[in-house]
């Protein structure tokens, strides 16, 4: 072989080695590219009442309504723990709260553990949470994090970063994350990489303090009282227990402001932490004049009207209303600006958008608020997504957050651990059949003697039947059917009739504490 025709052969393999590494290199790029960014959004106490999507007597969410109306509406979501630590931790691990180790708000949740940020992380994604975490321990998997401590400050928060500096920020806690949201996206993030945020809000979390700007939307309505407002809670032992009663547990001072400047109010255990929130001290004086400027003159007419009561009960829950949806229209106004800003950058195409809450809240409802309870009200919570390209309208199938991490996954091509207790749910956006879904959820509740005195309680669901068992303290069982008795007033556990029934559920729910390996059937066997 001559020299040039051996040079000739050396430079065109040489040039089709560089041009199918470039080819490869630009496939990469371009599978890369493919995957779909995430955003997972999540306020705390959102109601699936005070959604327009789900329910239009009290409020208007146009941008939440618009995740639902440009993908899904789920109409059976529910949760695994309906409080705000255990949830969170069953969505990031996938598993039941006995699995995760994050039973109740006393607990701290071990971050060494598998989560599905871990694990995209490790799959080429750039993860990313921001806002409240709540769960003690510090955030693990994420490239970056900046967190509220605690529930976190609706006024001028601090948040710790990843340095663990704790910054103070001036301005409204659902704005400010919202900011350093679109901030990361739009400055920090790895643009050669898909991304997946946890964007999670503090609001609507007690107590409800709204931003200035929205203190007197709402003042000249008048909400509907709901027909159970005044159960008696006949044939419910642990309904009986509770301390989440609007008439005889909510602070006329910590939770509904009537923190007069003459210290007159007494209000309840929870008043001298509500007037060190009132006093100004956390507010800048021009936040402090626009909330003098709304609070006082409905302190003045509380003071001189001394309701007592129903018509002080009915007082509360107005109350309690208008600052719980006036908070809640600043968390639909910043989804707004999320989804505006990715409509502008050209990134809806390519990013599957959630909107959840950590669970459901009562408003009004047995004339409680708070959630805890396997009830309707705090079980259901809010699931709202749009997939580019997915399916659009609703979603009827029995999901869970324990789903969430698992759909996640299958999105980004990433197999489900063994460990994860929940299924992915996105053949289901996609608009799949999926003949062989669940057809009952699990529920197990632990957070008892503590604030609100919710008895410990495990059960299950079906899409008509609901079984539940309190322990520890008591020993009682209820049983609802959701068909003909939406509202859960009516305990017909032992009536005659439900043998039957009442026979498969307890074998149902036994199943279910066997499939998920929850300790608690050692404790208390079902027959």
């Amino acid at each position: 072989m001559s020299k040039l025709t051996s040079t000739l052969l050396y430079s065109l393999t040489g040039a089709a080695a560089l041009t199918s590494l470039s080819s490869c290199k630009a496939h990469k790029e371009a599978e890369t590219q493919k995957k779909m960014n995430i955003i997972y959004i999540m306020s705390d106490d959102h109601s699936y009442q005070t959604i327009s999507a789900y329910d239009q007597r009290y409020i208007h969410t146009p941008n939440i309504d618009r995740i639902g109306n440009e993908g899904v509406r789920f109409t059976n979501s529910f949760v695994a723990n309906s409080i705000s630590g255990p949830s969170r931790a069953c969505m990031l691990t996938g598993k039941h709260s006995h699995a995760n180790g994050f039973i109740n708000n006393s607990t701290t949740f071990n971050g060494d553990q598998l989560t599905f940020p871990k694990l995209l992380q490790q799959n080429g994604y750039q993860t990313a949470m921001i806002g409240k975490w709540h769960l003690v321990s510090n955030p693990q998997g994420f490239d970056h994090w900046e967190i509220l401590p605690g529930q976190g400050d609706y006024y001028n928060p601090v948040f710790i970063q990843m340095n663990g500096e704790k910054v103070q920020v001036e301005g409204y806690a659902t704005n400010i994350i919202t900011d350093k949201a679109i901030d990361w996206i739009e400055n920090q993030r790895d643009e050669s990489k898909p991304f997946c945020m946890l964007l999670h809000h503090k609001a609507p979390h007690r107590t409800w303090m709204p931003d200035t700007c929205d203190l007197e939307l709402f003042a000249d309505k008048t909400f509907p009282l709901p027909e159970n407002f005044y159960d008696n809670y006949e044939g419910r032992l642990a309904a009986q227990k509770q301390e989440m009663s609007i008439d005889k547990d909510m602070d006329i001072v910590y939770d509904l402001k009537m923190a007069d400047k003459e210290n007159e109010i007494a209000g309840g255990r929870y008043a001298k932490w509500g007037r060190g929130m009132y006093d100004g001290s956390r507010m800048t004086p021009e936040q402090k004049a626009a909330w003098d400027a709304h609070y006082d003159p409905i302190i003045a007419k509380f003071k001189k009207d001394k309701l007592t009561g129903k018509a002080l009960a009915e007082w509360k829950y107005q109350q309690y209303m208008r600052d719980y949806l006036r908070v809640i229209t600043s968390v639909d106004r910043n989804i707004g600006r999320v989804l505006d800003y990715l409509e502008e950058k050209g990134m809806l195409e390519n990013t599957m958008i959630v909107y959840t809450s950590d669970q459901g809240f009562y408003m009004g409802e047995h004339g409680w608020f708070d959630k805890r309870f396997i009830y309707e009200e705090s079980f259901r919570t809010p699931l709202l997504v749009r997939l580019p390209g997915g399916k659009k309208g609703d979603v009827a199938e029995l999901v869970q957050n324990i789903d969430y991490g698992p759909t996640i996954l299958d999105l980004a091509g990433i197999e489900k651990p063994e460990e994860m207790h929940g299924e992915s749910f996105l053949p289901l956006l996609k608009g799949e059949k999926a003949p062989e879904w669940r057809k009952s959820l699990y529920y197990h509740f632990y957070e008892y003697p503590a604030e609100h005195m919710v008895c410990r309680h495990f059960g299950v669901r079906t899409d008509r039947y609901k079984l539940i068992h309190y322990y520890n303290d008591i020993d009682s069982w209820e049983l609802f059917d959701l068909q003909e008795d939406p509202s859960e007033m009516n305990n017909i556990y032992g009536k005659p009739g439900t043998e039957e029934i009442t026979k498969e559920l307890m074998a149902e729910l036994k199943r279910l504490q066997e499939y998920y390996d929850d300790p608690i059937r050692k404790e208390i066997v079902i027959e």
